[in-house]
């Protein structure tokens, strides 16, 4: 009541006569109470809307990250060690010794052949010694020997050192098992499984356990070659030596080939995909 008064003298007499009206009737001073009780509600569900949309995009940020599978983080390797390192220089000797066999010239290959297996020998003492064992270590190393033998099986057949019947075998064997390499390479990559993935050695998918027949095959293999690397050297006549060693080899890598094929522990996958639980 005290309102419309105050406001008489500079309200008109008709605003007057209608703010004491409004002042007098308890339905309008209800609609007036509940309006303003209806604008407070409204701003705070309006405020409440805006909190809403600030949390909006940190609730729709870290979806993705819920959505993605679950799994062990990749593992990588520091590679770059003493025992890979001799490992490599083998790799890439491996080649100037067919070069210098071609070429005649028996005593550099020779020289060669013998620091490759010195080198062979060390690398795996290193790699115990000072635990510097790593997956790609498994694989670039017999990666190598098999390099020195391919090469120097090729460059003997073709002076006539070595019968080509047997550098067939000791190839058809290779072939075969570089294959196998290459598939299990690939099925245990961890995904996404690209090709510069699938080149980069410091992520581990697969260990190779060379069979007990294929460790007793590269020694004579290794044995073989590297007499017959030699023999021009030798006064004495090796002839009869070689021939009993080539049937040794022959036979060893026929065995050590059919080893592979038949047991459960010579690959060895790091990154076998898990199964969920089988429903009764």
């Amino acid at each position: 009541m005290l309102l419309p008064v105050r406001l008489a003298g500079r309200i008109p007499p008709r605003s007057a006569f209608c703010l004491q009206r409004l002042a007098a009737s308890p339905r309008q001073r209800c609609v007036f109470t509940t309006s303003a009780v209806s604008r407070s509600q409204q701003q705070q569900q309006k405020s409440g809307n805006e909190d809403t949309r600030d949390k909006a995009p940190a609730t729709t940020s870290s979806t993705p990250a819920k959505q993605q599978p679950a799994g062990e983080p990749v593992l990588h390797e520091d590679i770059y060690n003493i025992p890979n390192a001799l490992t490599f220089t083998r790799l890439v000797a491996a080649p100037a010794i067919g070069y210098l066999v071609l070429h005649d010239c028996h005593a550099w290959a020779a020289g060669l052949f013998a620091y490759a297996g010195i080198t062979d020998l060390v690398d795996g003492w290193i790699a115990r010694r000072w635990n510097l064992k790593t997956v790609v270590g498994t694989v670039i190393d017999p990666m190598a020997d098999k390099a020195l033998m391919t090469i120097l099986t090729v460059c003997l057949a073709m002076k006539g050192a070595l019968p080509v019947w047997l550098a067939v075998i000791i190839l058809g064997r290779d072939v075969g098992l570089g294959i196998a390499a290459i598939y299990f390479r690939w099925i245990s990559l961890p995904p996404p499984k690209t090709f510069s993935r699938y080149w980069d050695f410091s992520l581990p998918s697969a260990e190779v356990h060379p069979t007990t027949i294929s460790k007793y095959n590269t020694f004579f293999q290794v044995g073989l070659i590297g007499l017959t690397t030699a023999a021009p050297l030798i006064a004495v006549d090796m002839g009869p030596t070689l021939s009993i060693m080539q049937y040794v080899v022959a036979a060893t890598t026929i065995w050590s080939g059919a080893s592979y094929v038949y047991s459960k522990d010579a690959v060895k996958i790091l990154n076998k995909p898990v199964s969920g639980p089988k429903g009764k």
